[in-house]
């Protein structure tokens, strides 16, 4: 496939995720209060989206807290920034194994399986613009761990989302996983002008080598809307790369602490520094209406207290 620049690109920031990250650096937000904070400065910096996790304020471990989701979406909508919100609903499908001769019992305290409807409960109840799908299983660095998304899973939670109003955000870690959101797609779970993510450079998923990574645009629908990232060094490379791919753009630290060589970044610094690259490649910036706009979202109003 030719490359086709895009010359209109919006920039997610992933303001927190759910990784390890909370004692390596002290900008990764843990309290309600501080993901918002973050989230809101990066919309200043022009992430026209922001990309919400939560965490336990006390210990920075990842939460599927609903009261903890509220609060961030509350903080959000109440601020004096425009920005589409998108929440993770990839949490509560976690198994960590016992081991490679006795896998079973799982080790509990890493495990965290629920069902389909409580993964979104915290959806439900906060109604953000977009929030993420994970089209696929997969096996992470860490020892044991495997991401649970079954078929049946993906197709329940899909369905959810649409009969909500919520646009699924497709996160994609390999080409099978495109695969799998097309046939959402097919059988009407998901809309046809779907919206993806790709997710390069994440152990064990699909390396962030070039061909890799144009190999999975070649497999993302024309009618579709792709944004991608890469992980830690990588993360401004592919700023340039997906823009040039005819994409949009992610960063934040839920993906990539550092903004130079022993320099640990904030959120809106990366957003500040990925916007420079896009506009110096002569694309532009656009805003959180804009993106409502190409993707169909509707703006939710702050709740009345």
């Amino acid at each position: 496939m030719p490359l086709e620049m895009n010359r209109d690109v919006f920039i997610t920031c992933a303001v927190t995720g759910s990784g390890g990250t909370q004692d390596r650096s002290p900008h990764v937000p843990r309290s309600p209060q501080q993901i918002a904070d973050s989230a809101i400065a990066a919309a200043k910096a022009g992430a026209a989206v922001v990309h919400c996790h939560v965490r336990d304020p006390e210990t920075g471990a990842p939460s599927r807290r609903l009261d903890l989701y509220r609060e961030v979406t509350d903080r959000i909508r109440e601020a004096d920034v425009d920005v589409v919100l998108n929440l993770t609903a990839g949490m509560g499908g976690d198994i960590v194994f016992g081991g490679v001769e006795s896998p079973f019992p799982v080790n509990e305290a890493g495990t965290d399986m629920i069902g389909a409807s409580e993964r979104v409960a915290h959806i439900a109840e906060c109604l953000p613009e977009i929030c993420t799908l994970d089209c696929g299983t997969m096996n992470f660095a860490e020892a044991d761990y495997v991401m649970t998304n079954t078929p049946g899973a993906l197709r329940a939670m899909g369905q959810m989302m649409t009969d909500m109003g919520v646009k699924p955000e497709i996160e994609a870690f390999d080409t099978g996983h495109l695969w799998f959101a097309k046939q959402l797609v097919k059988e009407g779970i998901l809309e046809p002008n779907a919206l993806v993510q790709l997710c390069m450079g994440v152990p064990w998923g699909a390396p962030d080598d070039l061909n890799t990574f144009m190999a999975m645009v070649n497999n993302v629908p024309d009618d579709w809307t792709f944004s991608a990232f890469s992980l830690g060094r990588n993360q401004m490379a592919y700023v340039a790369a997906t823009v040039l791919a005819g994409g949009n753009v992610r960063v934040g630290l839920e993906d990539n602490l550092w903004l130079d060589k022993g320099v640990l970044a904030e959120n809106w610094q990366l957003v500040e520094r990925a916007g420079t690259i896009i506009e110096n490649m002569g694309a532009r910036v656009i805003g959180p209406q804009e993106v409502r706009e190409k993707l169909g979202l509707v703006k939710r109003a702050p709740v009345t207290k």
